[in-house]
């Protein structure tokens, strides 16, 4: 135990992870085609290398504290990894039965331990006459992972894919190189070990639209199902309802440590007429606490929920720092049968009796089909890829973005989170016995509120912003003598962020926030190859905002926070919206429209949840890339499983989706092998 408290502090303390090295070349073990060999991640292009290089300086500093404390907590330790000091910390993932080295077939191969993949191996593992190879490119996660509160640090360091969306001019202006930054989990557990734990499940006319599309068994109903297979919810009586479960694995509850913020919100959106609900009820909407998918305020990342309690089943094994290069399919047969990899700096082949199953995420999954001559016939020829089934992978591409500027300043003192009361040994014991410390917030999340705005014309009680209230702001990170790691995990440049908020950041005041999130985007965008080399980042492309709808419903969305902030439970705290000056505004007037769109386009943030880049659709769906059973479409013994085959918008934060996505296509892949019967 004191040692796990001596890092906490430690890593509290000086704002440090773990070490990144680059990507390393590979020594491959076969010869069999030209294209197999020494794969090097050396073609970065400058913006890409500048943000790495931000990403080293942030993530790793040397300090001597580091040393002092690995020999105070562990004098006879010494790292398996050099380079790894944090080793010892992480869960591990052996496999099972004393097994040296992986089998060379299995049933099943799963690419991708995030929250879909997870989900999807636990279940199909379930059945002892198959073997299922869950395949992740990331590094299991660790004590430092659990704590709540550090999901900003996470994003700059090696537990992410750090991807960029290529430049689109008049978005991310205030952001490092003008580029937006899309970090992706990189882990056992996936994004799950590095989000905010929101759990969210959509509303019902979302996924009974999707099934009118003609994706047979995704209605409301349907997904419902799923939804409550994997919930373990202890949400102070909601969880009595019908569509609540508490039989599940997957816990979700309140978040234990709130500030006096949260009510003023949710008495201020009940003056406004939205009530106070479980807003993941199917017959309301409104505003309430946010309900994460923590334990006690401890992380429960998918790979906490769903493997590892299982991690011993002998015929489930878990290969992490494992990174698929290639799906391996029959081109005289349009049949897959197994999959090249790289673990170790070596390259190896493994092949699947029944399927494979791609759960790596909305850029990598289609990344592997594409890079596995699946995809669009022009795009694959352009970059050298033998086409095998000509689809149109990554052509569809939505995402929610927020903007994180709208912040009030408060005339009361300590009322709102800062991080610099989280950073005492005092805060770390507590959290480590009961969780009920500032370290428990998931990033100052407090509530989520759901309005339609007037620019909204949906006839149906759908929402188009989501209102995530924060117990304070992207300035309660540190300050200037903080870890600044919200504002570093966003790469909002530091001379735009000074000019903003540094007057307010300078004398730690109190703020409150919300970040209002665009549910429903009429901008769509696209995945690319950038070369044929597996290890190169694709082309990414938001074309966010590029719908003048899409921009109207911010600014309508900051009108009616601004009513909100207008009434007596916020007033009581003598909020007052800050004057935040950015760069490319300063000739504009203050709360007009014309600023909030150039404020808007100045910090325009994800909230990491890509979706429809291997769109699901019936037959004859010029968009779709898999069918309603997640299958290729065209390709035998294939299918993509998470989030990517979305093919619509939802109200909901990606994470839960993604595992009901695993929990039912693990009864689809049964059901098609006759393991169980059809509900």
């Amino acid at each position: 135990m004191l040692y796990k408290l001596l890092f906490i502090l430690t890593l509290l303390t000086i704002g440090s992870t773990t070490n990144n090295e680059e990507e390393a070349t590979v020594e491959t073990v076969s010869d069999e085609n030209e294209e197999s060999r020494n794969y090097v991640n050396n073609d970065e292009d400058q913006a890409e290398k500048e943000g790495r290089k931000a990403r080293l300086l942030y993530s790793y500093r040397p300090y001597p504290m580091i040393d002092i404390m690995l020999q105070t907590a562990a004098p006879n330790y010494v790292p398996k990894h050099p380079n790894d000091i944090f080793d010892f910390l992480r869960d591990s993932f052996p496999l099972p039965g004393g097994l040296q080295a992986p089998y060379e077939e299995y049933d099943y191969i799963i690419v991708g331990a995030g929250s879909a993949g997870s989900a999807l191996a636990m279940r199909l593992s379930e059945d002892k006459n198959v073997t299922v190879l869950l395949l992740e490119a990331g590094k299991p996660e660790m004590l430092l992972t659990d704590i709540p509160a550090m999901a900003p640090y996470f994003q700059s360091t090696d537990y992410t894919w750090q991807y960029y969306m290529e430049p689109q001019p008049g978005v991310c202006t205030g952001m490092l190189n003008g580029r937006c930054f899309w970090p992706r989990g990189k882990a056992v557990g996936g994004t799950s070990v590095i989000n905010y734990m929101i759990y969210t499940r959509g509303r019902p006319q979302d996924w009974d639209r999707i099934a009118a599309d003609g994706n047979y068994g995704w209605s409301y109903k349907d997904v419902l199902y799923y939804y409550m297979k994997s919930e373990k919810a202890s949400l102070g009586g909601y969880e009595k309802t019908p569509f609540r479960s508490r039989d599940g694995v997957v816990p979700v509850e309140f978040v234990p440590k709130r500030t006096k913020l949260i009510k003023a919100f949710l008495d201020a959106g009940e003056i406004l007429g939205h009530p106070t609900v479980d807003y993941n009820s199917p017959h309301e909407l409104g505003f309430g606490y946010v309900q994460a998918t923590t334990i006690y305020g401890h992380r429960c990342s998918a790979a906490k929920a769903f493997l590892h309690k299982h991690k011993k089943r002998r015929n489930l094994h878990i290969l992490p720092e494992s990174t698929v290069t290639k799906v391996l399919i029959d081109p005289q047969t349009n049949t897959a049968y197994g999959v090249n990899y790289v673990r170790k700096r070596l390259k190896s082949t493994v092949r699947a009796r029944k399927e494979v199953i791609l759960s790596a995420g909305p850029i990598a999954s289609p990344q592997l089909l594409m890079l596995s001559g699946v995809g669009p016939k022009e795009h694959l020829e352009s970059v050298g890829i033998p086409v095998i089934k000509d689809l149109p992978v990554g052509k569809t591409l939505y995402d929610h973005i927020c903007f994180p500027g709208l912040i009030f300043e408060l005339n009361t003192t300590g009322v709102s989170f800062n991080e610099g009361k989280a950073l005492n040994l005092r805060e770390a014991i507590t959290w480590l016995r009961n969780g009920e410390t500032d370290l428990s917030s998931p990033g100052g999340v407090e509530g989520i509120g759901y309005i339609k705005t007037p620019i909204s014309d949906d006839p149906e009680p759908v929402p188009d912003i989501e209102l995530i209230s924060i117990g304070g702001s992207i300035i309660a990170d540190g300050g200037p003598d903080g870890s600044r790691a919200v504002r570093r995990g966003m790469r909002i440049r530091e001379d735009v962020f000074d000019g903003a908020f540094g007057e307010i950041d300078r004398i730690s005041k109190d703020t409150w926030s919300t970040f209002p999130m665009l549910l429903h985007p009429k901008s769509v965008g696209r995945i690319e190859l950038k070369d044929s080399n597996p290890f190169s980042h694709p082309l990414m492309y938001g074309n966010y905002l590029t719908d003048p709808k899409d921009v109207a419903t911010f600014i309508a969305a900051f009108r009616h926070v601004q009513a909100l902030v207008a009434t007596p439970p916020f007033q009581r705290f003598g909020a007052k919206l800050h004057r935040a000056e950015y760069p490319l505004c300063r000739s504009m007037v203050f709360d007009s429209d014309e600023y909030w769109e150039c404020a808007l386009r100045t910090l325009t943030a994800t909230l990491h949840h890509q979706i429809a880049t291997c769109r699901m659709g019936p037959v004859g769906d010029p968009l779709a890339v898999v069918d309603p059973e997640l299958r290729v479409h065209g390709v035998q013994r294939l299918r993509v499983v998470d989030s990517s085959v979305l093919p619509r918008t939802v109200s909901a934060h990606t994470h839960a989706p993604a595992m009901m996505i695993g929990e039912k296509a693990a009864d689809l892949i049964k059901w098609t092998w006759n393991v169980v019967n059809k509900i």
